[in-house]
Formats: structure tokens, C-alpha cells, sequence
């Protein structure tokens, strides 16, 4: 998704500030970008045009298209760099919480897609389902199916996605349908501050921030009974491959290592 970006000049002649351009005015511009750019004629495209990010072209039979000027291009540019940097930092910090899991001997899955239940909208209702896609995902290397512990982390590494999630509480529902403890996950911002404190987090969730090279608990998750995992999550567990673990020549190198040390004392 296209993040926000900073308005385009507007020329001296217009008293008023210029507006404020979201999420939405960014989508709309790359629509336009890749399209044969046939207006919609609705604000999002009005304020577009006063930013100078788009222009009216006349064609030879006398109807308008848009085309993206090149500040728009700009801009356009200015936001992909930025929303790859912030993918960068989501799946770099991913892919340390799903190490994390396996060292400590957890069976560990990334960005699997669950099916998970919903409380019903009135008592008495049917049980609602939907999908969700937690970042990263593990239960306890375990045969004994009551003793899985399946627990969820979510991954935020900027605020306004942070705010945007817990505006959602049926997901965060279904999270703790498939888990018993969820964990939100926080990275830090460009001053090196987490994007959020613990007590912004529901109490329902465990909380770990990342100070400086550390993934640090802010707050436990509460344990939560999970008996056993419904079918269809164990049968998306299986289709799926689990992180990897501790490998072959990392456990070769501990045995030299330890072999090593032996010969070092004295018999």
C-alpha cells in the first residue's frame, strides 16, 4: 500500500494552505499512472489536480483524460522508496522473531494464511470465519496435541500501521483464536524510539519492543487455554514449510566445538 506523501508546491497566487495528501490521493495516482487516465471527476481527483500532480489533457475528439505530471512522478517515486524501506525493516524484523522461535525449539511458519473464528454479532448467532495472515506463527515441537501452546506475532515497524490494526479488534480476535498468547511485535522509529508504548497495546497481547539490537518484553502475554487446533489450521500447518531450524552444518560446527574444548582438559 502507497504510503502518504508531502503535498506538490502550489502556486503563489492561492492564499489558502495547501491540502494534505493521504493514502488514498497516492492509490489514486498510481491507478491513474498505469491507466489510460479517464477522470472520475470526485475530490480525490480535485485536489490532485490543484497539487499539480495531475493535468487535463484535451484529446482530438474533445474529451479529458489525466496525465501524471512529473512532480506526481516525483512523488511516486519518493513514496516507493520509502514503502521498501519500511518492507525492508518489516521483514528483517520477521524474520529475526521466526529465528528467534526455532532456536528456542518452536516449530515456526511466516505470513501463513489461517482460517480463524469469530465471536457470532448476537448471542445465539452463527459463528462467523475468516482468514488472517499473522507474520509469524509457532507451536511447540510437541506430539502430544494439548500441549502445541500455539502462539501468534504481529510484526509493526511504523505507527499509523500499528493505530490502523488495533482499530481492528476482530482481528486481533482471530489472532487469539488460533493462539494462546499474542504478541505484538514493535520496531522503533527514525530516532530509534519503539512506535508505541506497551500500555497502547490491548491487555488481551503480550508486548516485545526492539531496543537497539534487542528484542526486549514489555509486557507477557496472558496464557490462554488452546486444548487442541481445529482441523483446518493443522491441515494449513502441513501444506506449509516451517522455518528452518537449527541446520546440519550449524550442529557440525557445535560438535567440533564441543570436541575441541574436551581435548583442551585433562584427562
Amino acid at each position: 500500500m502507497l504510503d502518504a506523501f508531502p503535498a506538490a508546491p502550489r502556486p503563489a497566487t492561492l492564499a489558502h494552505p495547501p491540502t494534505v495528501l493521504g493514502r488514498a490521493h497516492a492509490r489514486r495516482l498510481r491507478e491513474i499512472y498505469r491507466s489510460a487516465g479517464w477522470p472520475c471527476q470526485d475530490p480525490l481527483e480535485i485536489e490532485l489536480l490543484a497539487a499539480g500532480l495531475l493535468q487535463r489533457v484535451a484529446g482530438p475528439s474533445g474529451h479529458e483524460t489525466l496525465r501524471v505530471t512529473d512532480t506526481g512522478v516525483a512523488c511516486l517515486a519518493d513514496t516507493l522508496v520509502r514503502n521498501r524501506a519500511a518492507l525492508s525493516a518489516h521483514e528483517a524484523l520477521v524474520e529475526r522473531v521466526a529465528c528467534e522461535m526455532a532456536r528456542a525449539g518452536r516449530i515456526t511458519w511466516r505470513a501463513l494464511s489461517l482460517r480463524a473464528q469469530l465471536p457470532p454479532l448476537a448471542e445465539g448467532g452463527a459463528a462467523r470465519w475468516c482468514l488472517v495472515r499473522p507474520d509469524v506463527f509457532s507451536i511447540r515441537n510437541t506430539s502430544v496435541e494439548a500441549y502445541v501452546e500455539p502462539v501468534v506475532h504481529e510484526i509493526k515497524v511504523r505507527r499509523s500501521d500499528l493505530l490502523g490494526d488495533l482499530r481492528r479488534p476482530e482481528k486481533r480476535g482471530a489472532y487469539l483464536d488460533l493462539g494462546g498468547e499474542c504478541w505484538y511485535v514493535l520496531g522503533c522509529d527514525t530516532r530509534g524510539r519503539p512506535i508505541a508504548a506497551a500500555d497502547e497495546i490491548p491487555p488481551e497481547c503480550g508486548v516485545m519492543q526492539l531496543e537497539g539490537q534487542r528484542l526486549v518484553v514489555a509486557r507477557a502475554a496472558p496464557r490462554r487455554a488452546r486444548q487442541q487446533l481445529p482441523f483446518g489450521v493443522w491441515v494449513a500447518l502441513a501444506k506449509a514449510t516451517p522455518v528452518a531450524g537449527l541446520r546440519d552444518d550449524e550442529q557440525g560446527l557445535l560438535d567440533d566445538a564441543d570436541s575441541s574444548q574436551q581435548e583442551k582438559e585433562p584427562s
